[in-house]
């Protein structure tokens, strides 16, 4: 019974709730009829704006989406005021609902922002209106926006602090018209002075000097070639540089604040101290090697950068890792981990080092996949990788392959890159080229002490490919037209390179020129010559860097107008003459560039034999050798030893080496601060140079570049040329010390040399130094 009872005040509970709380619920979920039917929800019959005197309807329409004959929906009413806020325009946006017998009318009111009439701006004097209205973006005739005023403000002290005003006030005062609802807004700048640096000092700093800290940062004093503009934010820079260089050489605990205090009682001058706490320097304890199978621990401590007793630091650390990370990646071991894990010995007080390694497996290649070359064909880049399918993934082989195809120069960007292969330990290489314009039109004029004023016209394609009859690219072949005009020399080539004919490593390629040198005592030419000729070549190349050449050559040299007081062993040289040979040549390149080498070295020896077998006029042969080495040094700069020797024979019914073909030297090419030519014998009669059979030439030249198109250079050149090839060697050397720059242009690069001579010219009393320029097509 109890239970019964229980059960029924229940359900009198609930008809009560349902008469109670049963018409707000249902007004929740619509109307309903006496027979149940749902009733017809609210629909907007028009939509009205009042207010609005400058935004036109059509831009507040575009930005609310409540719509006429739409039912009427409060939550998408408030998003519409939100997108109308954000306009920036309206001050104030509230919106009104009228039933009527049609439907809710909804009304749209806005209060509108005041429009900025005038733009004013007071007190400044260092810095013009022109440049702050660039940097600023509140204009004249947009609406005042107090988020964009603070904004303009904040951009006005940011360029004042820019300019070295860092203790420049800006206020701004708004003057507004309410009955045309429009504003004057006046900026109100206080510059005050700017403040100047007058010292840097630093303090704490046992390790290191000043001098040297100076150097890693970019606050300065003022003085002559320096503003020396106090910038907060330049100082805490240099606050972190001088933390990482101190971190760097193994001050790990190190800190650097800094002190600003005025100089002199001055407030425009201030002393910037950085306050130095070094900390203990930490130095590289022992050295452990772990989880390594098949490179033993010897080949891997010979590849660490940092050893025992080095100054540890975290950089130092990342080179060791990365240095055994590269042993592994050259054997193929792409997948290798190194995990460094230090300790710090309180005992020893050095941080020992011990290298957790997990060798993985080695990688193959599986496939070769070449990306993003539009022009250049595939087999002209698979050609030159050193690495191919089923080969070990090794990084050396890689390295090389980026070595080739650098020195083709087709591409501005080349990388390596791995895929997941088909099987497991098989990787794909991919190899993404950014192909450069190889195709060049070029032309220009300038001044060289050798050829004097000269111009010049050039065609080339240095990826051409005959059987493309579309756009002639793609094949790697090299094809040039060249002409020069000068007011001394003339010259017209063409020219012919295919560096794989049969799809072997070997070259073919010929040569059709006629060039001509006029009378110019000045430049070491006695007489007017004239060479119409060419050659055809083909090349070998052996393996990596040895490569091997054969050409055959016949020219046609015709010499005349040879100065009247000349001797007569120079007019025999008279005339016109055949010379037919055959020129046998190897080349060992390790440089590192051909382009723009900065270490490695190059080494060329050629024998050339003229007439005997291969007919023509003159008999001779010319044995010569060429050597370059390049030593990297700081900042980019490079250290070059080169050397040129050269030996040459007559024979048969040759008694002399015409003069043509014999060695010269001096001047911008071989031995600078001399004339032109003039090192060597020289004619008893008029001192214009004769040449001779045998050459050595020494150079040593240091470059180091100040800017990307711009490199200065110091050099000592040194050598000589004896008329017989038996004196080589005998009779001393000419030698000359100089300084020159080389400049980077469209037309090619510029080389300006001084040079100031060691030893006496030959014919000349006394040395005197002298410039020499020359413009060249490669850089």
């Amino acid at each position: 019974m109890k239970a019964m009872k229980n059960k029924g005040a229940l359900l009198l509970v609930f008809i009560l709730g349902l008469f109670i709380f049963g018409p707000a619920v249902f007004a929740q979920q619509g109307s309903f009829s006496a027979n149940n039917e749902k009733l017809a929800p609210i629909v907007i019959s028009r939509i009205e704006l009042k207010g609005n005197k400058i935004v036109s309807t059509a831009t507040i329409f575009s930005k609310i989406k409540t719509r006429a004959n739409q039912p009427y929906n409060e939550n998408a009413v408030n998003e519409d005021v939100k997108r109308l806020y954000a306009l920036g325009f309206f001050e104030r946006v509230w919106v009104e609902k009228k039933d009527t017998q049609q439907g809710v009318v909804v009304v749209f009111h806005f209060k509108e922002r005041p429009v900025i009439k005038k733009l004013e701006f007071k007190g400044n004097r260092f810095i013009r209106i022109k440049k702050i209205q660039q940097e600023i973006s509140l204009k004249e005739g947009s609406f005042l926006d107090p988020i964009k005023l603070k904004e303009t403000k904040a951009k006005l002290k940011q360029l004042y602090t820019k300019k070295g005003f860092s203790q420049a006030e800006i206020t701004y005062a708004i003057d507004v018209d309410k009955a045309k609802n429009e504003a004057t807004v006046k900026f109100i700048i206080n510059e005050s002075a700017k403040i100047k640096v007058a010292r840097v000092l630093f303090e704490g700093n046992k390790t290191f000097s000043a001098r040297r800290l100076i150097k890693l940062i970019k606050t300065r004093p003022a003085w002559l070639l320096n503003a020396g503009i106090f910038k907060e934010e330049v100082v805490s820079d240099d606050l972190n540089r001088l933390k990482e260089f101190y971190k760097d050489q193994g001050f790990g605990d190190v800190k650097v604040t800094d002190k600003i205090e005025s100089y002199k009682n001055k407030t425009s001058r201030l002393k910037v101290i950085f306050v130095i706490q070094e900390g203990q320097r930490y130095y590289t304890g022992t050295t452990k090697i772990e989880g390594n199978k098949d490179i033993s621990a010897k080949e891997i401590r010979e590849t660490l950068t940092l050893k025992e007793g080095d100054v540890f630091s975290q950089k130092a650390l990342r080179a060791a890792v990365a240095s055994i990370q590269g042993l592994y990646f050259d054997k193929g071991y792409i997948f290798a981990q190194v995990s460094p894990f230090t300790f710090y010995n309180p005992k020893t007080k050095k941080v020992d080092i011990t290298y957790k390694i997990k060798e993985n497996h080695i990688a193959y290649v599986e496939r070769i996949e070449i990306r993003g070359n539009e022009k250049t064909q595939d087999k002209v880049i698979r050609r030159e990788l050193k690495i191919h399918p089923g080969d070990k993934f090794e990084g050396t082989k890689i390295k090389e392959s980026k070595r080739r195809l650098q020195n083709l120069g087709f591409f501005e960007e080349i990388r390596f890159d791995s895929e997941p292969g088909t099987k497991p330990d098989w990787e794909n290489l991919i190899t993404e080229v950014k192909e450069a314009k190889t195709g060049s039109f070029s032309f220009g004029g300038g001044y060289s002490s050798i050829d004097e004023f000269i111009g010049f016209i050039e065609l080339r394609q240095k990826n051409f490919d005959y059987k493309n009859w579309k756009t002639f690219t793609g094949a790697g072949q090299d094809l040039s037209l060249y002409a020069s005009l000068g007011s001394v020399t003339q010259r017209y080539e063409l020219s012919f390179t295919n560096p794989w004919i049969f799809d072997k490593p070997i070259s073919f390629g010929f040569d059709i020129y006629k060039k001509g040198h006029d009378q110019e005592e000045d430049v070491g030419y006695a007489y007017q010559e004239t060479v119409t000729g060419g050659d055809i070549r083909l090349g070998k190349q052996f393996n990596d860097y040895l490569s091997g050449r054969i050409a055959y050559r016949f020219d046609v040299v015709k010499i005349s107008d040879i100065v009247s007081d000349a001797s007569q062993d120079l007019k025999n040289e008279e005339g016109e003459n055949d010379l037919s040979s055959i020129e046998l040549g190897l080349t060992y390149d390790k440089r590192d560039n051909v382009f723009d080498p900065h270490k490695g070295y190059i080494l060329s020896t050629s024998i050339q034999v003229t007439g005997g077998p291969f007919g023509g006029d003159k008999d001779f042969t010319k044995l010569y050798a060429r050597g370059s080495i390049y030593f990297p040094l700081i900042h980019k700069s490079v250290l070059e030893f080169r050397v040129r020797a050269g030996i040459e024979d007559p024979f048969s019914n040759t008694s002399k080496v015409p003069i043509y073909e014999r060695f010269f030297a001096g001047g911008a090419y071989t031995i600078r601060g001399y004339h032109e030519r003039k090192v060597g014998p020289i004619d008893s009669a008029t001192n214009d140079p004769i040449g001779g059979e045998a050459m050595l030439i020494g150079n040593i030249e240091y470059t180091y570049p100040l800017l990307d198109f711009l490199k200065v250079a110091t050099f000592f050149d040194t050598g000589n040329v004896w008329a017989k090839n038996s004196d080589f060697g005998s009779g001393g050397f000419k030698s000359s010390i100089g300084l020159g720059i080389r400049v980077k242009t469209p037309i090619g690069p510029v080389s300006v040399d001084y040079g100031w001579p060691l030893d006496t010219e030959p014919g000349e009393t006394g040395k005197e130094g002298r410039f020499h320029f020359s413009v060249s097509r490669g850089f």
